[in-house]
Parts: structure tokens; C-alpha cells; sequence
């Protein structure tokens, strides 16, 4: 049986479950059940992937693959899927065992991101892909609106230490070192290290400034895909 919050939830979505056990399944922490939102998170991430690039690549026909792909990773990931959440009060309606509704866990992004995924794959499988597809559009609507695709895109090392300074995390360290390419054309190898990661990242270039910029650019990609 749903409880009243989250019966309001649905009327907020402007959905109506045909299995409600989908839904209730989509909002349990995996503290509280073998039966959890794990699997639903892991459809749903899919499928909300594949929806906002599919906007992203009917909106903006004049915009390359590489800003489409950072226009992407900035919508699905996980920062913005708790906002979402937050904005949905679904922490007020999570299903969370004693340890978790100790440490606040209705509150920790990791949580409130992954029942935002759970709950588009458990719509997927109750509904079908149109009425998970108009719920994400309505959810991102705004956000999708005030998208400025002739904004600037910043240097890729600016964004990594934008990024890690507003996680307040310490700024990455780069090293570099000269090697010897084809033809025996000098080839910059730079290395990024930073502390949300478990490895240092790699990358190489024609001068030391364009190895770190790609070492940078990696390094936001790897970070961005695991928030």
C-alpha cells in the first residue's frame, strides 16, 4: 500500500502506476530490502540517457558531438538527479532501513540520484518508453530551456579546478614529461592526478599545454560519469 506522500508524489509526476509494487520497489534503499531500486536504477540511468541525447541532438542540430556529450553529462549526472529529487521532496518518501534513517540517508545525493533513476525504470516497465519519455521532459523542462548553446566553453583545465573547488577537493597536480613520437617529433605525455579518482589519468599531446588540456578533459569525463 502507498502511503499518502507518496500517492502525492504520483500526482506531482502526473503519473498513475498500474503496479504501484514497481513504484514502492523504485523508492526502497537497499538497506531496507533484498528487494530493492538497484536493478531499477541501472534501466533507468539507460534510459535517461538515451532521452536527453536524444533532445539534446533534436534541439541543437548545429551543435558537435563533443559539446552535445558535455551538455549530456551535465543533465544526467548525479549533482543534478538529487537536485531534481530535492525539488520532488523524494526523501520524504524513501523507504530506508534503521541505519540509513539514523545517518540521514534521505538527505545523501548518492540516494536521492539513484530513486529519481529507479523511478523512470520502474515507469518504463509499467508504462512503456512514451510515458517515461514525456515524464523526463517534463522533469528537465527548465532546465533543457535555459541550456545557452553559444555559451563559451571553458578550457577543460578551468572546469576540472571549477569543478573540484566547488566539491571542495584540492585542485589536481599535473606533471608532464617529454617524449620522443614519430619521426622523432617531440610528444608531451601529461599526467593528472586528482583525489576523486583512484588512478592518475593520462594523456598525450604535440606541446605540454595540449597533453594537460587532454588530461584534464579525461579526468572531467571519468568524474562526471561517476557522479
Amino acid at each position: 500500500m502507498m502511503t499518502q506522500r507518496q500517492k502525492a508524489l504520483c500526482k506531482q509526476l502526473q503519473i498513475e502506476f498500474k503496479h504501484t509494487s514497481l513504484l514502492l520497489q523504485a523508492l526502497t534503499h537497499r538497506s531496507a530490502d533484498p528487494k530493492n531500486n538497484e536493478r531499477l536504477e541501472y534501466l533507468g540511468d539507460a534510459i535517461l540517457s538515451f532521452v536527453i541525447a536524444e533532445e539534446l541532438f533534436n534541439r541543437f542540430p548545429q551543435v558537435k558531438e563533443g559539446k552535445l556529450s558535455r551538455l549530456r553529462a551535465s543533465l544526467v549526472k548525479g549533482e543534478t538527479l538529487a537536485e531534481i529529487a530535492r525539488e520532488l521532496k523524494i526523501g520524504e518518501v524513501l523507504i530506508l532501513g534503521p541505519g540509513e534513517l539514523k545517518s540521514g540517508g534521505f538527505r545523501r545525493e548518492s540516494i536521492l540520484a539513484d530513486a529519481v533513476e529507479a523511478i523512470i525504470g520502474s515507469l518504463y516497465l509499467d508504462q512503456g518508453l512514451d510515458t517515461v519519455k514525456a515524464l523526463i521532459l517534463r522533469l528537465y523542462d527548465e532546465r533543457l530551456d535555459s541550456i545557452d548553446v553559444t555559451e563559451t566553453v571553458k578550457d577543460p583545465k578551468t572546469r576540472l579546478q571549477e569543478l573540484l573547488q566547488s566539491r571542495k577537493q584540492p585542485l589536481p597536480i599535473y606533471s608532464v614529461r617529454e617524449i620522443k613520437g614519430e619521426n622523432k617529433q617531440p610528444v608531451f605525455e601529461a599526467a593528472c592526478q586528482v583525489t576523486l579518482l583512484d588512478k592518475v589519468v593520462m594523456a598525450q599531446g604535440s606541446s605540454h599545454r595540449k597533453a594537460e588540456k587532454k588530461a584534464a578533459e579525461r579526468a572531467l569525463t571519468l568524474i562526471e560519469s561517476a557522479l
